[in-house]
């Protein structure tokens, strides 16, 4: 009997420990929430690109001066460089990109932007990038929209063979041409 009670006291003060070894805090939403931009031929077809990136907001400042420097290497988003990841071999400029995971960088500028697929992935903004890594580089035009959009945006748009991957923010935007690979 005393075994008993020593032994339930025994799993009782595990119990009580190890719940409190548990207790997390978790922190608030974050200031540039995570979120993912697909593209597929069709609702259910299979994905011929994804991206997933975090969506930094302007809140007063501005484009090329305060975030997203011009002539910088930027991350495309916010914290974690932009993933990109393509389900299929597909086109950029005149570089074919493998199939694969990559990170997508970009260095904006007023007139154009120069898109950068690079094969380090998993790396916190561009303070590591490398061009050694740089699986393709390509510039495109900058346009201006209508429409202030506050918060970084990532969608895609089909066209023949392929599809234009657009980013918008503030009244800047960008389309990044992707076709797939014969």
């Amino acid at each position: 009997m005393i075994r008993n009670i020593f032994t339930g006291l025994v799993v009782l003060i595990c119990l009580t420990v190890s719940s409190a070894a548990f207790a997390q805090e978790f922190s608030g939403l974050d200031k540039s929430p995570a979120d993912i931009a697909y593209f597929r031929t069709e609702r259910n077809a299979p994905p011929l690109i994804k991206v997933i990136y975090s969506r930094p907001q302007l809140k007063g400042r501005e484009v090329g001066v305060d975030l997203a420097a011009y002539g910088e290497v930027w991350r495309t988003g916010a914290n974690e460089a932009t993933e990109i990841r393509f389900f299929k071999d597909m086109v950029l400029g005149e570089t074919t990109i493998p199939a694969g995971t990559y990170s997508l960088f970009s260095i904006p500028g007023k007139e154009e932007w120069t898109i950068i697929i690079n094969k380090d992935t998993d790396t916190w903004g561009a303070y590591s990038y490398n061009a050694e890594q740089d699986v393709a580089r390509f510039a495109v035009p900058a346009s201006s929209g209508d429409e202030s959009l506050d918060a970084f945006s990532i969608t895609f748009e089909a066209v023949e063979n392929g599809a234009h991957m657009h980013m918008g923010w503030g009244q800047t935007r960008v389309a990044v041409p992707f076709s797939v690979a014969q």
